[in-house]
């Protein structure tokens, strides 16, 4: 009778291995000061510095990326998914105040490609630097038989730490606050399944082709990786008065901006007040979807939202300017209705 091995069920340890020799240097680039050890523990060590802060709060986020990995699948290119992981993760905590500090993955796979598993831990490793969080640990874990060969599935936490008089909540937003919105980086990581239907199923696209509109083609379009915020907002957080954070993921506009309002208060968004980025231009051409529902599905352009007060809102306006940054006044928070309203734009069309 055959000898039976891990190897010939399916699981190759040495490759396992190999994979993380290839990742090893830059995870270690991501470090922070409080980080104790190194990889190949059971759990990831970070030493909080509790005197930096008089009352500190942790923050917590984890998140997948979702169908968007089918299209890494479909054009072969692994190196920008880690960063959507990473970024839903502290994109979420950041907007309750919380700067990230450390970025923890578990990678699934049918069968463990080395290179792979690199370049995709290679992406949220550049995206925890990038963040200024630490990657201190992950899993990897061959799963024969339950994926197709040459797919996976990526997901991921995150921890931060706020001071607890800095906490971002709904309690301090008021009527008249303004909405300040910071442009996405493209679709993002929501609403790929719509997407899917409408570029592949009914448009019939491969992903290599180029789209004059876009200026590249449709796949490197929808692979752009989410945006990272940490930069550009922890500063807003330090030294602005912030009232409220929205980072616009799934759901879009109408679901998000409620989630950072009392229940007494709603929002007015002037869709006029950005220019739209081709690419939902397209997609709603191409999949004749209604207005509203592109602005339920996906964010439009606008990444993040801030919330502050009028006379606060000039002062960010300056500040970022000064950073190059770009930003918009889309809107303000008004009283009565716990709902989002949008006017102008293809609204008023």
């Amino acid at each position: 009778m055959e000898k039976m091995t891990y190897r010939s069920a399916g699981v190759d340890i040495d490759a396992g291995n190999a994979s993380v020799s290839m990742i090893k240097d830059c995870v270690r680039a991501t470090y922070r000061p409080e980080v104790l050890g190194d990889l190949g523990g059971f759990g990831g060590l970070f030493a909080l510095n509790t005197k930096a802060y008089k009352e500190p709060v942790l923050v917590s986020g984890t998140d997948g990326v979702g169908t968007k990995l089918r299209l890494a699948f479909l054009l072969g290119k692994h190196d920008t998914i880690g960063q959507d992981a990473v970024a839903m993760c502290v994109n979420d905590i950041l907007v309750q105040g919380a700067e990230p500090l450390f970025f923890l993955d578990y990678l699934a796979v049918g069968k463990l490609e080395p290179v792979q598993v690199a370049e995709v831990v290679t992406g949220v490793a550049r995206a925890c630097k990038e963040s200024g969080c630490a990657l201190i640990g992950g899993e990897t874990a061959e799963m024969a038989g339950f994926y197709p060969a040459g797919e996976y599935d990526i997901a991921g936490f995150a921890v931060g730490v706020a001071e607890r008089a800095k906490l971002i909540t709904s309690a301090r937003v008021k009527a008249g606050d303004v909405l300040l919105g910071l442009p996405s980086s493209g679709v993002h990581s929501n609403g790929y399944s719509l997407v899917r239907k409408i570029v592949f199923d009914h448009k019939g696209f491969r992903g290599d082709e180029y789209i004059e509109a876009l200026g590249k083609t449709i796949g490197e379009e929808l692979l752009m990786p989410t945006r990272l915020y940490p930069r550009v907002c922890l500063p807003l957080i330090r030294d602005f008065d912030i009232h409220g954070m929205v980072h616009i993921t799934g759901g879009g506009f109408y679901e998000n901006i409620p989630r950072a309002l009392p229940e007494d208060m709603g929002a007015a968004v002037d869709a006029a007040a950005w220019e739209m980025p081709a690419v939902f231009r397209l997609l709603q051409e191409w999949g004749n979807v209604d207005w509203a529902e592109m602005y339920r599905t996906f964010n439009m352009g606008i990444g993040m939202v801030v919330i502050v007060s009028a006379d606060e809102a000039e002062r960010i306006c300056t500040h970022l300017a000064a950073q190059g940054e770009q930003v918009y006044r889309i809107g303000c928070v008004t009283e009565g209705v716990h709902e989002v309203v949008i006017k102008g734009g293809v609204f008023d069309a």
